[in-house]
């Protein structure tokens, strides 16, 4: 049977939960201290109409930290003008290229804010993993620096032999299924078997980087068992649910489904559009450093060395790192240093 925990991580301008299933990480939830209030699933808020765009059924609403949110106009609702107060719930929260998509609740007065917040990260941790408390302080970090590395790769074993690639794309999510080094007399068996395996494994990796939208998986072999391919995708997903929707394996030997977008992709803050790290994720590893070396040298002064960038994202977060350690480190910009490049020492 399979055996799910949650680790709760509080640090220096973020938490972050995971999730994980059988030992490898299933979930990873990121929030940092400076994220809009109204931009997350389910959050009720009032916003205000910055444009409206009739010709495409409209509206751009403005939440209180300035992003730009989609509000499709629908028949049954008033007209709208700019500058107008709206109650929007946020049903899609936004992605790298995506903005956030809302539902019109009805018409408001006063200033743009949250009137219903989304649930914190320990509270999905408790929805999603209802066996106690999550785990927290060093335990929760290493989980958490586990997951993310996780997040960031693109091909992954499958137990028995083979492995799938996961790429994500601007009109789907791809998923490549290779036969390897798998054994097996029987090759339509083996493949059939790597093919049962991929949709298990895809499933756990895709919640892990928190995508969505349309999934296309490229089987191997041949000649598939169509019913027996759509029970184990219906399986593998049905945590997902509701909204999971699978396709029929097609005559080049692809499935196609979709899966619901519930979160902000955790990619999206672990790399940028090339695909490298940003300096806000890199700061907040600085802060992470700065923190474990720290309480491993509680006395001790303590030294970073970073890129410009990563210092200059860090210096919001300076003052948090100081409340928790005390003022006793100093960190050094350093021109040539890549963003990905960080040292911390204690002296």
């Amino acid at each position: 049977m399979s055996e799910r925990r949650a680790y709760l991580h509080r640090g220096v301008g973020e938490t972050v939960g995971v999730v994980t299933l059988d030992g490898l990480p299933e979930r990873l939830i990121i929030a940092w201290d400076d994220d809009d209030p109204l931009d997350a699933d389910g959050v009720r808020g009032v916003a205000r109409v910055r444009k409206i765009e009739r010709a495409f059924a409209s509206a751009f609403v403005q939440l209180p930290g300035g992003a730009d949110v989609l509000l499709p106009l629908k028949p049954d609702m008033p007209k709208l003008v700019e500058g107008q107060l709206v109650e929007i719930e946020i049903r899609a929260p936004s992605r790298r290229d995506k903005l956030a998509v809302a539902r019109f609740i009805g018409e408001a007065e006063g200033e743009p804010r949250v009137l219903q917040a989304a649930l914190t990260v320990e509270e999905q941790l408790r929805i999603l993993v209802k066996s106690g408390s999550p785990t927290t302080g060093l335990a929760a970090l290493a989980a958490v620096e586990a997951a993310e590395a996780e997040a960031l790769e693109t091909v992954f074993a499958l137990p028995g032999g083979g492995d799938i690639s996961i790429e994500p794309t601007r009109a789907l999510v791809a998923v490549d299924v290779d036969l390897g080094g798998r054994e097996g007399a029987d090759a339509k068996r083996a493949a059939r078997q790597a093919n049962m395996a991929a949709f298990a494994v895809a499933a756990r990796v895709l919640r892990l980087k928190g995508l969505g939208g349309i999934v296309v998986f490229d089987l191997v072999g041949r000649g598939h068992d169509g019913q027996a391919m759509s029970t184990a995708v219906r399986n593998a997903f049905s945590v997902d649910n509701p909204g999971v929707a699978i396709g029929l394996v097609s005559r080049f030997g692809t499935l196609e489904m979709t899966l619901p977008r519930r979160a902000r992709p955790a990619l999206d803050r672990l790399v940028d559009a090339q695909g490298a790290l940003p300096p806000k994720a890199a700061a907040r590893r600085l802060a992470r450093a700065f923190e474990r070396e720290g309480r491993a040298d509680p006395g001790g002064r303590l030294a970073g060395r970073c890129a410009p960038a990563v210092a200059e994202a860090f210096a919001e977060l300076d003052a948090k790192l100081a409340d928790r350690i005390g003022r006793r480190f100093v960190l050094t910009p350093v021109a040539d240093w890549p963003v990905d490049r960080i040292e911390v020492s204690a002296s």
